[in-house]
Parts: structure tokens; C-alpha cells; sequence
């Protein structure tokens, strides 16, 4: 072959592989919220179709890790689905006692429970009755 053809193919085959992996999917980011019930703080992550053996969690500080892996569908036609490994790091909204989280999977949602640090008490003050607050009786 001669050099120009040659060249040509080095180009047609670089600009093949810029578009491959513009468009291979590369780490995804699961959807996350945090809920409080007073005692608990409690995180919740979309995993649908992640391997349950792949979740990790790591405590850090003020910060949880949550890593995992979704594998790729064999012989996918087509894809909008991301897969892959992820990993999401998340600030804690309150402080936890240290390695208190408890996890479940449910329906492709992984639930985190974590024991807060200062729980919240809600407490309801009944108003006295007057002769109550003036000492009388």
C-alpha cells in the first residue's frame, strides 16, 4: 500500500476509536436521597441490576462511600441503560455513631440505616393552666 492510503486508514482507524469511546459508557452515578426519622438517618440508592456481591460501603469521617458494579447486558442491541462500575461518595447530613450502618436491597433500591450521633426528640409542652403558672391553686 502507499503512504497516503496508508495514512488515510491511521486516521479513518483514530477517529473510529474517538468515537467509540465517546460513546462506550463509561462509570455511572446512581440516584441517591437521605431521609431522617429521628433516631435514624437512612440513604437510599437506585442499583437496579447491580450484583449485590459487588455493593461495598466504607464510613470515612463525615462522608459514606458506596461502590458497586452493574454488568453489561450480553449481546445488547442497543443501550441507554448505563453499566459498569460506580462509585458515589456522599456527605453525611448529621453526625452517626461510627459503623452503625445496617444495609437491605430491596426492589433494586439499597437502604442504608445509620443510628444518628444526637438523636432528635420531638417532645410536645402542654400549655399549663393559668392558676398553674401563677402559683395558685
Amino acid at each position: 500500500m502507499n503512504e497516503p492510503v496508508l495514512s488515510r486508514l491511521q486516521q479513518l482507524m483514530s477517529l473510529r476509536e474517538g468515537v467509540e469511546a465517546l460513546t462506550s459508557s463509561g462509570p455511572w452515578v446512581p440516584l441517591a436521597d437521605w431521609s431522617d426519622s429521628d433516631t435514624h438517618l437512612c440513604l437510599h440508592l437506585d442499583v437496579p441490576g447491580v450484583d449485590p456481591e459487588s455493593l461495598e460501603l466504607q464510613e470515612s469521617g463525615d462522608v459514606v462511600t458506596v461502590s458497586g458494579q452493574r454488568p453489561p447486558l450480553p449481546e445488547r442491541l442497543s443501550g441507554e441503560r448505563p453499566s459498569g462500575t460506580f462509585s458515589r461518595t456522599l456527605s453525611l447530613p448529621a453526625e452517626i455513631v461510627p459503623q452503625s450502618g445496617q444495609a437491605t436491597l430491596t426492589q433494586g433500591v439499597l437502604c442504608v440505616r445509620f443510628e444518628k450521633r444526637h438523636p432528635t426528640i420531638n417532645v410536645n409542652a402542654d400549655e399549663l393552666p393559668e392558676d398553674s403558672a401563677n402559683g395558685s391553686r
